[in-house]
């Protein structure tokens, strides 16, 4: 495995991404930066962190017969590795806000940014970006936003962080290898944020409400409506309130 450790540059998602049109790129090539001057989160957000304080990286994953239509399989193990080894921390009441935001006591610590390299109607490869909060404490104007050392009280090392969930990402990956999504998508579901409890979204009409019930295939969100109708949205078009 190489890392590439950083002090500062734009984003490590795009540092990546540069590098593989640039160069052959190996295979779970990893790189981290203790700050990001462009960091940035789901559909063209800013993902901000204070310098040194958080675990701010990319992971390039290569796939060899991935199909189009199988991608959010990545947003899952992405999704479940950072679970993993947060579990072994001891975090309370962790949980996956659809489609990839890591939430511990109902407030995120950890935003996950997945770009795909597509070829030939495959997934070539993906460059998978993750921002977790670890020591940073202040989160002002952030209320929804929370870090590791505030829910626990207890500080943690980078490195030992970024090594666990890079062990856990190399365990998941191997189970996409192996095709078995169907387990990888059973123990995503069991991890939804408001699975199963009565919720607000919000989408172009205004307000509703309705039942998660879990994700398609294709990473739609499935949604138990009124009148026991079940339909599947995309990220673009709704919004969990909470």
């Amino acid at each position: 495995m190489r890392i590439i450790k950083l002090n500062a540059i734009d984003s490590t998602n795009l540092f990546l991404r540069s590098l593989c049109l640039d160069t052959y790129v190996e295979d779970f090539t990893v790189v981290v930066a203790k700050h990001q001057t462009k960091g940035r989160g789901q559909m063209g957000t800013v993902w901000s962190s204070q310098d040194a304080k958080n675990l701010t990286f990319s992971v390039f994953k290569r796939f060899e017969n991935l199909k189009l239509e199988q991608q959010f399989v990545i947003s899952m193990v992405s999704s479940l590795a950072v679970i993993n080894a947060l579990k072994k921390m001891n975090l309370p009441k962790l949980s996956v806000k659809w489609p990839n935001d890591i939430l511990s006591a109902n407030k995120k610590i950890c935003g996950i940014l997945i770009e795909n390299v597509i070829k030939q109607n495959k997934v070539a490869g993906s460059v998978v970006g993750i921002g977790l909060n670890v020591n940073q404490v202040d989160f002002s104007g952030l209320p929804q936003a929370s870090s590791i050392l505030n829910i626990t009280g207890a500080s943690y090392d980078l490195d030992e962080l970024l090594q666990s969930i890079l062990n856990e990402l190399k365990i998941l990956f191997d189970l996409v290898e192996s095709n078995q999504f169907e387990t990888i998508k059973t123990t995503y579901e069991s991890f939804l944020f408001r699975k199963d409890k009565p919720s607000t979204f919000e989408n172009a009409e205004g307000l509703f409400s309705g039942f998660i019930k879990g994700v398609s295939n294709e990473g739609l969100l499935k949604v138990l409506l009124e009148d026991d109708v079940l339909e599947t949205f995309d990220l673009k078009t709704i919004k969990l309130l909470y």
